[in-house]
């Protein structure tokens, strides 16, 4: 009998045998996924990301338009921002099933919770979006539409960003690997789709800031999923192929070229302006429906948990 995988007495294996059978290596359980992915859907919770990022950063856009005598940019952005977070909410609620489950959440304030801080978030900013957009457009209040303005402004950076907090608090790995990175992401996302709507919905003679917004927009992006995808390593496969992969890549194409087209042409064609405004918007709708599709992807597959687990446990 050959002595190739015997042990000896003391329990040891003799020099130069070969073990029978291989380093047990653990994957996953017969394949399935480690985690259990969301029971989101993408066109309530994507859809979500979306419009609270364009209310979010509209609410500062329009501040900063009412501020530099530009009427019409702060009136449409104000409108605009109130439908959106209208939207966001009535996305969010749809999710959760019963309206009653969202003022359920504001029964308490968690700090730690993004999901309380979110829900809060909303209730806060609602009002104020709404009483600025209706002020500007009954000219009504002129003082108190200032005011709301204001506040909105102020809760407007927050409302575009925590949902990125939120998806990144889970553990999902393609969301939460790149925790540091998503709010950036989701903060560039949000300023071109406001500046879009700005482009699509002002004059050229007020869309100045419009157009800044929007190539720093297109920068910011770009600079955000690259670092997002080297801090993900294997993972970033997620960002890259399938839905996920196409989104994305169309995304970042239609930022830059509107982006390109507003800055380039924005100024004095009208046309340009809209086509680089519509451009924005729909590249940064499909930049949060990617990176949700994205992340849907890494949990379904056992391999973007258990790799990267591995490999941090080998350095």
């Amino acid at each position: 009998m050959s002595a190739i995988g015997t042990r000896t007495g003391g329990g040891g294996r003799r020099k130069g045998e070969e073990l029978m059978v291989p380093r047990a290596e653990f994957d996953s359980y017969y394949g399935r996924p480690v985690i259990k992915a969301p029971a989101w859907q993408a066109r309530d919770i994507a859809g979500y990301f979306f419009t609270g990022g364009l209310a979010g950063a509209g609410s500062v856009l329009a501040a900063g338009a009412q501020l530099t005598g530009r009427r019409t940019m702060a009136k449409t952005l104000k409108v605009s921002s109130l439908a959106a977070i209208s939207l966001s909410t009535a996305a969010l609620i749809n999710d959760l099933g019963r309206p009653d489950r969202f003022l359920n959440m504001l029964r308490v304030c968690k700090p730690t919770s993004p999901m309380s801080v979110g829900s809060w978030l909303l209730a806060g900013y609602g009002p104020m979006a709404g009483a600025a957009a209706a002020s500007a457009v009954t000219g009504w209040l002129p003082r108190v539409g200032a005011a709301a303005t204001g506040a909105a402004a102020l809760l407007g950076p927050a409302v575009a960003t925590y949902t990125a907090v939120l998806a990144a608090d889970t553990a999902v790995p393609a969301w939460h690997g790149a925790h540091r990175e998503l709010p950036y992401l989701f903060a560039a996302s949000a300023t071109a789709a406001a500046s879009g709507m700005a482009l699509v919905t002002s004059p050229t003679s007020e869309n100045a800031p419009a157009r800044g917004a929007a190539l720093l927009a297109a920068a910011a992006d770009k600079a955000a999923v690259t670092a997002a995808e080297r801090r993900l390593g294997m993972v970033a496969e997620t960002y890259r192929s399938g839905t996920a992969g196409t989104l994305l890549r169309c995304a970042q194409a239609l930022t830059v070229a509107g982006a390109a087209t507003a800055g380039l042409l924005g100024r004095r064609s009208r046309p340009a302006a809209v086509a680089g405004g519509l451009a924005l918007l729909t590249g940064s709708a499909l930049t949060r429906f990617g990176i949700f599709h994205a992340g849907i992807a890494s949990a379904e597959d056992p391999k973007y948990t258990v790799e990267p687990q591995r490999r941090r446990r080998q350095e």
